[in-house]
């Protein structure tokens, strides 16, 4: 099993047509699909944990993880896109300059 990192990107809806936004999760898994699929889970356990008075549950295996939720802001899971994560930080996405 090959785990790599993914990106998960959620748009978010409100009431209000004047506020959106999106929720970006990354972790590590071995497919879109798996990468979607735990996107979902953490934020489901997010969002249960703050119903229930509960402390937010945090990092969970592979590095997933929802930070928190908010009133009134629904996740559209229907419209998540996933990939595999662009880190910025990386070698190979560095453009070389000439002096």
């Amino acid at each position: 099993m090959h785990l790599e990192f993914y990106e998960v990107d959620v748009p978010i809806h409100t009431n209000d047509r004047a506020r959106h936004g999106l929720h970006v999760f990354t972790g590590q898994a071995t497919s879109v699909t798996e990468a979607l699929t735990r996107a979902h889970q953490v934020y489901d356990a997010a969002l249960s944990a703050r119903q229930a008075g509960l402390e937010n549950p945090g990092q969970q295996n592979g590095g997933w993880g929802a930070r928190g939720t908010r009133d009134g802001w629904e996740l559209d899971w229907a419209a998540a896109k996933a990939g595999l994560w662009p880190n910025p930080f990386s070698w190979s996405s560095k453009k070389l300059y000439e002096l």
